[in-house]
């Protein structure tokens, strides 16, 4: 029973578990002999609870778990950078694990720096280091619950590892998804319009933040009830970019054509960029008499 008063439940409740989790489930005793090093109780918790994705757009979970993981936790920092460490030595302040008290990654981030625990002492006491790739580094004095506690409610600010203060903290598991772009020509509505339009007929919405660079603009958000992901923008083309599972890919599609509809605004083009589904030519949806 996860206590309401320690870290990963106040993750929990702030930031809701997947719920389907991503290599999340597998044998402990396995993966710790594999590495050479018991690992903390609350990492563990933290992998059963959200599995393999990213936290706010910015943190992706390491777990020991899947065949086909690109962000499995193992041990390879001092493989990976033992050469170069030698060559600058300056530039390593900390040894990489399996040496004693070296760097193990549990996490990296949208940037590439990787977050570490420096392994010394028993696993519990671990502290958190984190190493970006222009070698500069941030210790924090706790565990990796702990400090993803601090980190999504403010407590703890980082310059190697962003936030976004204004939008409400998030995980994405790592599912399969398709993703589909729209082309689309202007209508008569300002961007301000068409933006809300969609937002309203896919309700409710998430906001996942925007970009604006001399006049174009981004705006992300997420279709809460399905996990579905849009992006409407105008940086690289006016389109409606769309990620969803493949099995979603019908109700995707009329739900996201229905909203166009509403928006004034004629399909140029549909493009897979991504994955199976393919969205045929063809009329909108539409609840118009």
């Amino acid at each position: 029973m996860i206590s309401a008063h320690n870290a990963l439940a106040r993750i929990i409740e702030r930031v809701p578990p997947p719920a389907a989790t991503v290599d999340a489930r597998g044998d402990w005793a396995d993966a710790e002999r594999a590495l050479g090093t018991r690992l903390p109780d609350d990492y563990k918790q933290l992998v059963e609870s959200y599995g393999r994705g990213d936290f706010w757009g910015a943190l992706c979970l390491c777990t020991p778990f899947g065949d086909e993981n690109p962000v499995r936790l193992e041990a390879n920092l001092l493989e990976d950078f033992g050469p170069m460490r030698e060559r600058r030595p300056e530039d390593h302040p900390y040894r990489f694990f399996p040496e004693p008290g070296g760097l193990l990654t549990w996490a990296v981030t949208d940037a590439a720096a990787q977050l570490c625990w420096l392994t010394e002492g028993p696993p519990e006491s671990w502290p958190v280091v984190i190493w970006s790739r222009d070698n500069d580094y941030e210790r924090f004095d706790s565990g990796a619950a702990a400090f993803l506690d601090g980190w999504v409610s403010g407590r703890i600010s980082s310059e190697l590892l962003h936030r976004e203060p204004e939008i409400a903290p998030w995980f994405d598991a790592a599912i399969e998804r398709d993703h589909i772009y729209v082309r689309l020509d202007e209508g008569n509505h300002t961007y301000t319009e068409r933006l809300r339009i969609p937002r309203d007929t896919l309700a409710p919405t998430s906001d996942r933040g925007g970009d604006e660079y001399n006049g174009s603009r981004q705006d992300h958000f997420v279709v809460t009830e399905t996990g579905w992901q849009l992006t409407y923008e105008t940086a690289y083309a006016h389109q409606l970019r769309v990620a969803f599972p493949p099995t979603d890919s019908e109700s995707a599609r009329r739900a996201v054509l229905r909203a166009i509809d509403r928006m004034g605004c004629a399909v140029r083009s549909v493009e897979t960029v991504h994955g199976t589904s393919s969205w045929a030519p063809g009329p909108a949806p539409s609840d118009r008499p």
